[in-house]
């Protein structure tokens, strides 16, 4: 048994101990005090931490705000040292019968899961991890509309920022997959508002609204004219020729926004995922695909996760339901031997999780 896997048995063992000591309680936050704090930023294509260009290398964490702490904390453990430096938390979501949403239907504060968002912040920011916070229109479990009008997604923009300013180490995705027309959509007029109200609240905070598809030249010229957002975030087509495409695609991207005189980073934020379709993608394709997203010049990559839609209870449930156990714990084969190659790629002595050696395909 390898140092890694010894690793991975004794971290499950001890979680599961703590997620039944742990209690229902939201931990108190605290603002960043006199230590370095985080701080994302951007040049050029590329994104900085802390002043330096990286590539963000992460993982989808969806329902955090149902986790214990002693889970999320346990998986930031795991994330760390797998190589991952950002992770991808929704602040409204509401699955398996269970609403862990920081803002309500109408964008006002709900707690105790804002309180929770603030805490995951906190240690995020003493790790040195970036963190997605995304808002999604829609509906809930019962049917009730989420941030159906401009007025509610403004005032959970404002909610948000509001709650979160004092740290560096995230940005806001206004309004995910917001081309997609059901209760999803939001009109590029409705982001350019959304944009400003976030300009106005923490001028330096980055703002994106990710992209159902692949984009068209139309949407990067909309995105970036238009709504004036600081990056893109396309979510790539779910099929088997994917992985092979992604290089090329980001090239061509990347070719219309230089065309508009722009240079802004392309985020692959959540690209395909294992249960979700008859398409079960194996080790390899998850390496494909985000080798190609390096090799194309993208800024960033998320291995991405969630439930069985093929199973009644949709489990193994993933990222979509952390209550009863951390992330790492709900991976399949193929996902683990995914994190850690990667992990061990890095290991061998590259700051790059993916290519410690040629940058081609494998």
């Amino acid at each position: 048994m390898t140092s890694l896997s010894c690793l991975f048995t004794t971290i499950v063992a001890a979680v599961c101990i703590l997620a039944l000591q742990s209690s229902a309680s939201s931990p108190t936050p605290a603002a960043p005090t006199q230590r370095r704090s985080t701080a994302l930023g951007i040049q050029g294509t590329l994104f900085t931490l802390n002043g330096k260009p990286t590539f963000l290398y992460g993982c989808s964490y969806y329902g955090a705000l149902g986790a214990s702490e002693q889970i999320w904390k346990a998986d930031l453990d795991w994330m760390q040292q797998s190589g991952f430096n950002w992770l991808r938390v929704w602040a409204t979501w509401n699955a398996f019968g269970s609403d862990v949403s920081a803002v309500d239907g109408e964008g006002r504060p709900r707690e105790p899961y804002l309180g929770k968002l603030k805490a995951l912040l906190a240690e995020c920011d003493r790790r040195d991890l970036v963190v997605d916070v995304t808002l999604s229109r829609g509906e809930s479990a019962t049917g009730t509309p989420v941030l159906q009008t401009l007025a509610a997604h403004r005032r959970a923009v404002e909610t948000i920022l509001t709650a979160l300013k004092p740290w560096r180490n995230w940005y806001l995705d206004l309004a995910n997959e917001r081309n997609i027309t059901d209760k999803r959509h939001t009109p590029v007029a409705d982001l350019a508002q959304l944009r400003n109200v976030v300009k106005r609240l923490d001028p330096g905070r980055l703002v994106t609204a990710s992209h159902g598809g692949d984009l068209g030249r139309e949407d990067v010229r909309a995105y970036l004219l238009e709504a004036r957002l600081d990056f893109l975030c396309p979510h790539r087509p779910r099929d088997p020729q994917s992985p092979g495409q992604t290089e090329a695609r980001t090239k061509e991207v990347q070719g219309w926004i230089r065309a508009l005189g722009r240079e802004v980073p392309i985020h692959y934020q959540e690209p395909f995922r294992r249960g979700y379709s008859a398409w079960q993608m194996r080790a390899g394709d998850f390496a494909a695909d985000l080798q190609g997203a390096r090799a194309g010049g993208a800024a960033g990559w998320c291995f991405h996760n969630g439930a069985t839609r093929s199973a009644p209870d949709g489990r193994p449930r993933r990222c979509f339901d952390l209550r009863e156990g951390p992330l790492f714990a709900q991976l399949d084969a193929e996902e683990r031997a995914f994190v850690q190659e990667a992990a061990k790629r890095k290991g061998a002595g590259s700051s790059d999780p993916v290519n410690a050696g040629s940058r081609g395909r494998q």
